[in-house]
């Protein structure tokens, strides 16, 4: 057999030498995505999402913090405290009745944050964080695997894995503790799987079983992590329908010469009831309309997908439906809960029905690149925005051509169709659900791990023709930069937009409570209530990031330190939540700062003596709060006056 050329020039695939040369560019891609994914890992403050992973991976309940009345900021806290007593079981139980997603992420959370010792009593977010990022961090040769296996090119493996390493989506998802990256890991072994699969159908053998039962149990594990990995499965399964549609129906084309010659063929391996074929047929070997010889009858070509090297195919499909089922009714209870409104949407007008097109092009963008774009400093957003643009106007062409080129080619052809199918068929799923569901897939850029190892490793593979080629063809679309200096700022671009995310200038976090606790601060020279109303422990989170970010930047320094209320509302526009309110509001000492965070019901408080302060504040991402100063009731002061009260 030919001995392949090696991806860097001088150095032979086969000698020890380049073996070892190879493993360590792959160590030095990891090590930059360790760095870049641990760098500044528990500077920014946790978000209600992280908080709901933090309590239950850790066997606890939000619905050990009272409602309807003022708790102090550590009975607020109690859901974060570490229990040695508390194991795998509670994890699960607390999950399954409180929230939406599948266990497996939480449980092993568990497990990783019994190993280390806690904060002051309450769980680490370094520990907590550090977890997904080093799944993040394994994700980088395990996408070098899967680009290897698809096109047989280590070249396009390290390019991949470079990418992967610096990318800012996978950056941000790995600094959140969240499940997603071990929902990727999930999806770029299943991805192994479809790809090793379809190369067998495409040599009519069957997969091993070995291959069959690994992937059914990565199949069941990703459903186990994430409810959304069965849009990957989804996806994948539209492949493989296509490859058997393409397969069992070429045969009608080809003419009675080909067939009877395969058939002889076939009678030599024993298998003359299969009609496919691996290669299209040219136009030369088509049946002409007049021609009356007749093709193989339908009844027999159908008998192709019931060969036995799609058995095993057929297995895993029933194996994974097997292993996926038993999670359908908390799939039916959990996705018709109010945890999920926020992504419903089916009553669109007018340019809310394009948003989601916008939506989906923004986080396929920051796959790759994402400069500066959420800071405050307006002249620094538009220079970035302008710079992405062009950068992408450049590169596009690019990558473009780089899968044309690999289209060209019959030993790459194979890995751009599956993976390329792939990618278009899952982001069809999401339109689909978004469109014709009304529940918008696209509002939740983290919900992208379904497909972004597939993209990911296309881009590796496209970028691998520009690096092998030093002088592209001239033509009206070739950029002036060519070859490995192209391939080399395009990597820096991502380099750049991933320090961009560590440094919490893009992809940042969706609730700012240390901006508010700022405004807070200023106010602590008497007591303050912070009150929110309350329909899930969505809101619960909130308050808790308040909390946590009082606690840990100013512990018990606090002049005075605030006591926090959830008001729980069953329904907008119920009142039961203001009654609640004003009932707490009258057992409280005066004078208070009164904090109305997120309180989403009617504020009727001049009965208590309450005005609202008239000063403009500055806004807080994830937060619309509104600041009343409460006196006592025989201090009836006018709101020009209430001004001057610290």
């Amino acid at each position: 057999m030919r001995n392949p050329k090696s991806a860097f020039p001088g150095m032979s695939l086969g000698t020890s030498q380049n073996l070892k040369f190879h493993w360590l560019l792959l160590l030095l891609w990891i090590a930059i995505g360790i760095a870049l994914r641990f760098t500044h890992l528990a500077s920014k403050s946790p978000w209600t999402d992280e908080f709901s992973t933090l309590v239950f991976s850790l066997g606890n309940s939000f619905r050990t913090v009272p409602l309807d009345t003022a708790i102090a900021l550590d009975t607020l806290l109690q859901p974060l405290q570490t229990n040695s007593a508390l194991g795998a079981r509670e994890v699960v139980q607390s999950l399954l009745s409180e929230t939406n997603h599948p266990p497996l992420y939480f449980v092993l959370a568990h497990w990783w944050m019994d190993l280390f010792p806690s904060d002051d009593g309450l769980v680490s977010l370094w520990v907590a964080r550090s977890f997904p990022a080093l799944l993040g961090a394994a994700s980088i040769p395990a996408i070098f695997g899967l680009a290897i296996l698809a096109f047989r090119s280590r070249l396009v493996g390290h390019i991949a894995a470079a990418m992967m390493a610096v990318s800012p989506y996978g950056i941000f998802l790995a600094q959140e503790a969240r499940h997603y990256t071990l929902a990727i890991l999930w999806v770029i072994a299943s991805l192994c799987c479809l790809v090793i699969a379809v190369k067998n159908i495409q040599q009519q053998k069957p997969i091993s079983i070995w291959i069959a039962l690994i992937w059914v149990a990565i199949n069941t594990l990703g459903i186990a992590t994430h409810y959304f990995f069965a849009l990957t499965l989804s996806a994948e399964a539209i492949v493989l329908i296509m490859w058997g549609i393409g397969q069992t129906g070429v045969k009608f084309i080809l003419s009675p010469a080909h067939l009877h010659q395969e058939d002889k063929e076939l009678g030599r391996r024993g298998d003359s009831e299969s009609c496919m074929e691996t290669v299209p047929a040219s136009p030369r070997h088509r049946v002409p309309a007049s021609s009356s010889a007749s093709p193989r009858p339908l009844q027999t070509c159908t008998k192709a997908i019931f060969l036995k090297h799609w058995w095993r195919i057929y297995a895993v499909v029933a194996g994974t439906l097997t292993g996926g089922l038993i999670w359908l009714p908390l799939i039916q209870h959990g996705y018709d809960s109010k945890l999920t409104e926020w992504i419903k949407n089916s009553d669109r007008i007018g340019i809310e029905w394009i948003a989601p097109i916008f939506q989906a092009i923004a986080a396929w963008v920051t796959m790759l690149s994402l400069l500066p774009v959420e800071v405050s400093q307006l002249p620094i957003v538009i220079v970035s925005g302008l710079v992405m643009i062009v950068f992408f106007i450049w590169a596009l062409p690019i990558l473009v051509r780089g899968l044309k080129v690999r289209m060209q080619q019959a030993g790459n052809r194979i890995g751009i169709q599956v993976l390329g199918g792939f990618i278009v068929s899952a982001i069809a799923i999401f339109f689909i659900i978004t469109y014709g569901v009304g529940i918008d897939l696209t509002r939740g850029a983290r919900y992208n791990f379904v497909y972004f190892p597939a993209v990911i490793v296309l881009v590796g593979a496209s970028l691998a023709v520009s690096w092998r080629q030093s002088i592209l063809e001239k033509s009206a679309y070739t950029p002036r930069l060519r070859g490995k200096k192209a391939v080399a700022l395009i990597w820096l671009m991502g380099l750049v937009s991933g320090l961009t995310v560590v440094c919490n200038l893009g992809y940042q976090k969706y609730y700012r409570p240390d901006l508010l606790v700022s405004l807070i601060q200023q106010q602590s020279q008497i007591p303050a209530l912070i009150a929110t109303t309350h329909k899930t422990h969505v809101q619960t989170g909130e308050l808790m990031g308040i909390a946590w970010e009082l606690k840990r930047k100013f512990g018990n320094n606090l002049a005075a330190i605030p006591q926090f209320m959830l008001a729980h509302q069953e329904y907008i526009g119920s009142n039961t939540a203001t009654v609640m309110l004003q009932k707490t509001l009258s057992k409280m000492p005066r004078p208070l700062n009164l904090w109305l965070v997120n309180f989403h019901a009617p504020v009727e408080l001049s009965a208590e003596n309450c005005l609202a302060d008239s000063q403009v504040k500055p806004s807080v991402d994830g937060y619309e709060y509104k600041l009343y100063r409460c006196l006592q009731l025989s201090d009836r002061l006018s709101d020009s006056q209430m001004m001057g009260i610290n």
